[in-house]
């Protein structure tokens, strides 16, 4: 009896094992989960709403800083994603805040905010994931009308909700290196569910 009993509890160590190590897995390369604290992503992310990131759309980075996969490709404009702001960068790895914004200006680009438009090497943005918003200057990075040039595996990232929102026009472009991945879905609370335009 006593035989039986230690080959139970042997299979329910295994098995508690096996999916331990498949979450710290998925976790790690394939997606993760994080819950919207504030406002400056409304009306397209409310507070409380618990959404899916993907790791995988960007590659994700290895752990012990050993590197990043490939990707599947770059982050584009329009696309939401979730990142390491600048002022968090030095902190320990287990106490950084993720943030999320929505990329606007791209590696290389002219970006000048203007009377509530986005304008990218002189041409106003017309795609309606940005246009739809109105942007406000302020910030050390977007007072006035100036030109912001953004350095080469940079984004310049803004929230949709300008107003009430601590993003690039306020630390400046973020590093390719600290994206953490697209937020693809809202899938919690119920009423909420859908895919992160």
């Amino acid at each position: 009896m006593k035989k039986k009993s230690k080959g139970v509890v042997r299979e329910w160590a295994e098995s508690i094992l096996i999916a331990l190590v498949l979450v710290v897995l998925l976790r790690t390369f394939f997606f993760q989960i994080y819950k919207i604290p504030t406002n400056s992503m409304l009306p397209t992310l409310s507070p409380g709403d618990k959404i899916f990131v993907s790791k995988l759309s960007y590659g994700a980075k290895m752990p012990f800083g050993l590197g990043r996969l490939p990707g599947l490709k770059e982050p584009q404009r329009g696309e939401v994603i979730v990142f390491i702001p600048p002022e968090e960068v030095d902190e320990p790895w287990y106490s950084r805040k993720p943030f999320i914004k929505r990329v606007v200006g791209l590696p290389g680009e002219s970006l000048r905010i203007e009377r509530g438009n986005i304008y990218i090497d002189e041409e106003e943005v017309v795609k309606p994931e940005i246009a739809s918003f109105y942007y406000y200057n302020q910030g050390e990075y977007a007072s006035g009308t100036k030109e912001i040039e953004i350095p080469e595996g940079q984004y310049f990232l803004l929230g949709d909700n300008s107003i009430s929102s601590q993003d690039s026009r306020f630390w400046g472009p973020v590093n390719g290196e600290h994206v953490i991945g697209r937020a693809i879905f809202i899938w919690w609370p119920p009423r909420r569910i859908g895919m992160i335009e």
